[in-house]
């Protein structure tokens, strides 16, 4: 791996959501906010490992019973197997992936998220959410994917990390405003909800490591989705929606997450 550009002396985001899920991708001073965090929120990692289990499942939805053959993942974050693409191509070996982020290390492992089927394709663009246009005029994404078609696109576990002084609400509707009716958006988002005390702390760890974080309740994340049609349950806790089987029996205030779907008219 590349390790140019990326920074080892402050905490990343990435990493310590690698960490919290049991990978290896993360450095010292990743183990030890992460360690801070995990000392007034054990639940990190229930939280971590809901969040992606819902994005496996939202995604065979998606490839399946909603027919989707085109995704657009921001906010990619560090390879974790099975990926998005591996996801949606077990379902469907067509379907076509673009990866977009803004961060040095996912861009160093980005060969892992280009190994699709042979009947699909997936592509990478190094470029930030907070600068929607780079994404949707990138020729990576325009060689992928057919725009005048749906397309599902994926904001997993990222807006926490923009702050209302970045303006989320108006980047999610220019990110959605170019995609075809029948698109969907599939988005996750850390809640205070059940724990607010705990969620204070945690931001001010990572406030402490450089990290901007900014939690939102249930109907700010519900807020994210206006103007589109919210498939059941709506914005619903990660492991309550659509569960393969009985839901796991967990504590909310563990999960701390909102998630949901919805289409495009």
């Amino acid at each position: 791996m590349n390790t140019m550009n990326i920074d080892t002396t402050k905490p990343h985001s990435a990493r310590m959501y690698d960490y919290y899920l049991g990978g290896k991708d993360h450095y010292q001073v990743d183990e030890e906010a992460a360690a801070h965090v995990i000392a007034v929120f054990p639940g990190i990692k229930t939280c971590a490992r809901e969040n992606r289990s819902f994005m496996h499942r939202a995604t065979r939805w998606l490839a399946g019973e909603a027919g989707i053959r085109q995704f657009l993942d921001i906010g990619t974050g560090i390879p974790t197997e099975p990926n998005l693409h591996q996801v949606a191509q077990s379902v469907a070996p067509d379907a076509r992936v673009v990866y977009a982020d803004n961060d040095p290390i996912v861009l160093a492992y980005a060969q892992a998220l280009l190994n699709g089927t042979p009947e699909g394709r997936t592509a990478y663009i190094q470029a930030d959410v907070r600068r929607p246009e780079r994404i949707l005029d990138a020729p990576e994404l325009h060689e992928t994917l057919d725009l005048s078609k749906p397309v599902a696109l994926s904001l997993n576990a990222l807006f926490h990390f923009i702050p209302d002084s970045d303006k989320p609400y108006e980047l999610v509707r220019q990110l959605v405003e170019p995609l075809a009716p029948g698109s969907y958006l599939i988005l996750t988002h850390c809640t205070p909800d059940f724990a607010p005390e705990t969620w204070e702390k945690v931001i001010d760890i990572y406030a402490k490591g450089g990290i901007p974080a900014q939690v939102r309740s249930r109907s700010e994340v519900e807020a994210f989705f206006e103007g589109l049609e919210l498939i059941e349950p709506g914005v619903q806790e990660p492991h309550l929606w659509r569960p393969d089987g009985e839901p796991p029996a967990l504590d909310s205030a563990d999960v701390s997450f909102w998630v949901g779907v919805a289409r495009k008219r």
